[in-house]
């Protein structure tokens, strides 16, 4: 049985574990703190998808919904994604339970 991978998983996997790992703060927030923290202000998927992939696209301390993580771990840099990408990588966020997600990439 073939297993179809999601876009945005594969877009994720491919693109965001480099610094954000499943459930573990390293080099950058974990994306179960990422995420617990934009379902905690958009419950939502429109708005949280909206909202978390218009700010990977200009990352901004003035708009940073993590302040403490951005202290820590400095902004964001911007990437060169084109908007559709980042959509889809945040829906992909929305849908995912990342507290059940092993750290297999950490040394």
């Amino acid at each position: 049985m073939l297993v179809q991978a999601d876009e945005g998983e594969l877009l994720f996997q491919g693109n965001c574990v480099t610094c954000h790992y499943p459930n573990k703060s390293v080099s950058a927030p974990s994306m179960q703190k990422v995420r617990e923290t934009y379902k905690t202000a958009f419950k939502d998927k429109k708005d949280f998808v909206y909202y978390m992939s218009t700010w990977v696209l200009h990352p901004s301390h003035d708009t940073a919904m993590m302040s403490d993580a951005v202290k820590k771990y400095k902004l964001m840099p911007q990437l060169a994604y084109e908007k559709e990408v980042l959509e889809e990588i945040a829906s992909y966020i929305y849908k995912t339970d990342f507290s059940k997600s092993k750290n297999t990439t950490l040394p």
